[in-house]
């Protein structure tokens, strides 16, 4: 249940920065507001993952499906450009998730 929570909390991570950037200032009530309850829920995932799990697995997994899925919403929503050399370590980012995934026995 520790990896859901975590999932659910990196999820939210990308929600929240999503909405910040919509927020475009936090001059957009509703972003902003979107905002703040994305951070609660980002934040409370962790903490119940970070329960049942090491901080060395949790924090760095968090981070990393925040950083990936802002990297994704970056490019479809906001059409962000990478380069592929750029694309290539987004890729190492995603498998380094994996495999920390894979290689603990939380």
């Amino acid at each position: 249940m520790a990896w859901i929570y975590l999932l659910i909390a990196g999820i939210f991570e990308v929600v929240w920065a999503t909405a910040m950037k919509l927020s475009n200032g936090f001059s957009i009530l509703s972003y902003s507001i979107l905002t703040i309850i994305g951070m609660v829920i980002s934040f409370a995932g962790l903490i119940l993952a970070s329960k049942h799990l090491p901080l060395s697995l949790a924090y760095p997994v968090w981070t990393g499906i925040g950083a990936v899925g802002s990297i994704i919403v970056g490019v479809a929503l906001f059409h962000d450009h990478l380069s592929p050399s750029t694309w290539l370590f987004v890729i190492l980012l995603v498998i380094g998730l994996i495999g920390i995934k894979l290689t603990t026995n939380h």
